[in-house]
This record gives C-alpha cells, sequence and structure tokens, in this order.
C-alpha cells in the first residue's frame, strides 16, 4: 500500500480496534512483526528516539475519537489548543488561526463559542478535525470518522473532509465502515480481506457476494 500527497483513501473492513492498530502500525508508535513501514521515505523501525518520533509526528494528523475533548471548553477553546495552552479566554494572537481553522472545516460562527460537551456530533468531529489540521499535516489518518454522526450529517462530513483535503492536497487514509461516507470522501475505496490481509477494490469485493 502506497500513498502519496493528494491521494484520498478508504479502507472498509476494519473494526475500531484494528483501525487503532493500523494507525500505531503507520505512526510508528508499534512496529510490524514482518515487512516494512516507511513515513516520509524513512522506515518507522529506524526512528530511535523520542524526539525524532515527535517530529515525525508533525507531518501526520489523526482524527480519532480517541483524541480527547474538554467538553466544559468552549469549541474555540478546544480548536486552540494545539497551538498554546492560553485558552482562558484563547490568546489574542492565536484566535485568528483558531477562526480561521473552525471557518475551514464547516465550523459556524455561531458554534465557536458552544461548550463542546453540549455540542452535536457534528460539530464534535469538526473539532477533532480542526485539531488534526492545525499543526500543517501533510497526511490525514481518520478512524471511522462518520461513527457517531446521524445519517443525514455524514454526507456534508465527508464533502467538507474532500475539500479540505484537496485544498491542502493532503494524502488522506480514512478507515470507515460507512459506504455513503467512503463514496463522498472520493478517491479509491479498498476492502481489508481478513483471511489474507490484502486489500482489494470494494467493487470487485461486493460482486463476490452478488454472485
Amino acid at each position: 500500500l502506497t500513498l502519496n500527497r493528494g491521494d484520498v483513501l478508504a479502507i472498509t473492513g476494519l473494526d475500531a480496534a484494528a483501525a487503532e492498530i493500523l494507525v500505531g502500525l503507520l505512526t510508528g508508535a508499534m512496529l510490524p512483526d514482518s515487512g516494512e513501514i516507511q513515513l516520509f521515505g524513512r522506515p518507522t523501525s529506524s526512528v530511535r528516539d523520542s524526539d525524532s518520533w515527535l517530529a515525525l509526528l508533525d507531518g501526520i494528523g489523526i482524527v480519532t475519537d480517541r483524541a480527547v475533548l474538554i467538553p466544559q471548553f468552549s469549541v474555540e477553546q478546544n480548536v486552540a489548543m494545539p497551538f498554546t495552552l492560553d485558552v482562558d479566554p484563547v490568546d489574542p494572537d492565536v484566535r485568528p488561526r483558531v477562526l480561521a481553522l473552525a471557518q475551514e472545516v464547516g465550523l459556524k460562527e455561531s458554534d465557536v463559542r458552544t461548550a463542546v460537551g453540549q455540542a452535536l456530533p457534528d460539530v464534535q468531529v469538526r473539532v477533532r478535525l480542526a485539531r488534526a489540521l492545525a499543526l500543517d499535516p501533510s497526511v490525514l489518518l481518520a478512524e471511522h470518522p462518520s461513527a457517531t454522526l446521524p445519517r443525514s450529517a455524514v454526507n456534508a462530513f465527508a464533502s467538507d473532509l474532500s475539500r479540505v483535503a484537496r485544498a491542502r492536497q493532503l494524502a488522506v487514509l480514512a478507515m470507515t465502515a460507512d459506504d455513503a461516507f467512503a463514496r463522498t470522501l472520493g478517491g479509491q475505496v479498498l476492502t481489508h480481506e481478513p483471511a489474507t490481509g490484502a486489500l482489494r477494490p470494494a467493487s470487485a469485493w461486493r460482486k463476490i457476494f452478488q454472485r
């Protein structure tokens, strides 16, 4: 599997636990039992110290429910946290970047002052997307990003994510069980075959069960 800048790929057939493991492997948090994973042209096995690993991670944004949001903080405060811990109130020097980022991911002006714990799921997932984009990564990994969304909000979020990816020329890898999300996101869709570990075009996988 090769992912280049500007590529958009959705992988189906991985549950939440498997998606978490894949993200761990791709980011070098764990090493594969066999084979090699290269990140930005460098084998993850060659990273020997925490400073080098953290520097490597600067190029990756991760959209995941495992990323903790502070429920009593506003949307603006949560989006600001990758930039500064001075969020009560948000540092005036940082605030323009925060508001621009919020707008980029589809958050409305009325959302910004809402406490995250009281926000709708589509607002919360956009906060996670904003935080994943804050440090200008070149790769975006998304673990089942539409899992908590109502069906009526899936296409809008997938469209916003696709728009952001194209504008930033991001490499996007989304792990999802949501066919509607994968179709709207665009790009290539592959299905993980549990028996072999192979990744196959989703259309070919469906034809097997349609015969």
